[in-house]
């Protein structure tokens, strides 16, 4: 990695990084990504991928809800004469 690399990820990340700050990531990064290889390079041959999928929460069910025009004006945090009520934005 480079500096150009850390500077790439801070834009797609929206933030803002001193040039030290640069620095210190990319070492960072540098060491993390160094433990990734040495990670890869393990050899596990006799490892079998052993799991099962199922789904461990509820069965889906279909609640067939009626939406009417009172139902969801109920439902506003604040509300006048049937409007959603906001805060004044000049």
């Amino acid at each position: 990695m480079e500096i150009k690399d850390i500077e790439k990820l801070a834009e797609l990340a929206k933030i803002e990084l001193s040039e030290t700050e640069k620095v210190i990531l990319l070492k960072d990064l540098d060491g993390i990504l160094g433990y990734v290889k040495q990670i890869e390079s393990v050899d596990v041959p006799d490892v079998k991928e052993n799991f099962i999928q199922k789904n461990i929460w509820r069965e889906d069910e279909l609640k067939i809800q009626e939406f009417s025009r009172d139902l969801i004006i109920d439902q506003f945090p604040d509300k006048q004469d049937d409007f959603v009520k906001v805060k004044k934005i000049l």
